[in-house]
Order: structure tokens, then C-alpha cells, then sequence
């Protein structure tokens, strides 16, 4: 087999196993995590990096923001982009925040910044309660109906399983794919890979 042949096997494995896992979160079963231990907050249940070659362009998501202001994935084009979905209503997203926060914080010298997408919330009430309340300094665009999700290939963005984290490289691909809740010590290395590409 050629070195192009079994990256493309590789690739092929890693979205199956994300398809067979994609119930994961508050939106389905868990599973084990990718350390072999118990499923819960705090870790990552499934990640996937792509190979540059196979990385799918992450689609125009725009919408507006938890203050009404608009706002639109393609405004950070040349940026490595960190997609975080959540709800205010989901407990593993109430495990992660810190984390993301403190992600947001050490990588945005390198290029990276971080955008939420707000599912489930009927209003931004409790949306904008829950930034107050893990002093989240990114933005969300609202996505009460979760409709943005869908523009993602399914394979890499299950819409049933939440939280969920994609790495946006700065030529605007999906780099990385995690499903379940993230740490800064699993999510941080991958985010450094990504963003190291073009340095």
C-alpha cells in the first residue's frame, strides 16, 4: 500500500469511529474515554486530526451573536478557529468552560481565537448567564434550533452529541474533531499543531 493509500485508510477508520461514537455527550451514551477510563466531564471522548489533504472546508456559519450583534465564522479567515458548541442546560459544557477560557487566554498570541455556537437556549437569557457565570470572554452566535449544525459533515459534527469542538485551520478547514467535553491539557496540543502549520 502507498503512504497515500494509507493515509486515506487512516482517515477512512477515524471517520467510521467518529460515526459509530457520535452519540456522545449530553446528546446520546457515552462511551469510553480516550484514555481508557471512565466516560464523564472533563474528558475527551473521541479526537481526530486530519491529514491537510482530507480536510473538509468548514461551511459559512454566521448568525447573530448573544447580544443581537451579527457575526460570521468567514470574518476569521487567516486565523486558526477553536468551534466550541454548547448549551447552558448541558452539564459537560459546565465542566469544560474554564478550560476553554483558559485556552482562549494562553493560545491567542499564536493566531487562535474561539467562537461558541449557542444551541438549545430558547433565549440567550440562560446563555448569556452562563458566560457571566464562567467569564467567558468569546463570542457564540445563537443556534436555538441547532439548524447551523447541519451545514457540518456528520462524520465531524454530530448535532445529538454536545459538547462538541472542532479546530478550524486558518485556510478555514476542519482540522481537528472532538466529541464530548474538552480539557486544556487534551485540547492545547492539538490547537499548538494546528496553528504551528504555517509558522
Amino acid at each position: 500500500m502507498t503512504a497515500r493509500g494509507h493515509r486515506r485508510g487512516a482517515s477512512a477508520t477515524v471517520v467510521l469511529f467518529l460515526l459509530a461514537l457520535a452519540a456522545t455527550g449530553c446528546g446520546g451514551g457515552a462511551v469510553a474515554g480516550a484514555d481508557g477510563g471512565a466516560p464523564g466531564a472533563g474528558t475527551v471522548e473521541t479526537a481526530a486530526v486530519l491529514p491537510v489533504a482530507e480536510r473538509p472546508s468548514a461551511p459559512d456559519t454566521s448568525g447573530r451573536d448573544l447580544t443581537g450583534r451579527d457575526l460570521a465564522l468567514r470574518s476569521y479567515r487567516g486565523k486558526v478557529v477553536v468551534l466550541n458548541v454548547w448549551g447552558s442546560w448541558c452539564a459537560p459544557c459546565r465542566a469544560e468552560a474554564a478550560d476553554l477560557e483558559a485556552l482562549r487566554g494562553a493560545a491567542a498570541p499564536r493566531g487562535v481565537e474561539l467562537l461558541g455556537v449557542n444551541i438549545r437556549d430558547r433565549s440567550t437569557g440562560p446563555a448569556r448567564e452562563f458566560e457571566r457565570t464562567y467569564g467567558l470572554r468569546y463570542p457564540s452566535i445563537h443556534d436555538p434550533d441547532g439548524r447551523l449544525l447541519l451545514a457540518f459533515p456528520p462524520a465531524l459534527l454530530n448535532p445529538q452529541a454536545i459538547p462538541s469542538t472542532l479546530v478550524i485551520d486558518r485556510q478555514g478547514r476542519i482540522a481537528v474533531a472532538v466529541s464530548g467535553p474538552v480539557t486544556r491539557a487534551r485540547l492545547e496540543p492539538l490547537v499548538d499543531r494546528v496553528a504551528g502549520e504555517d509558522e
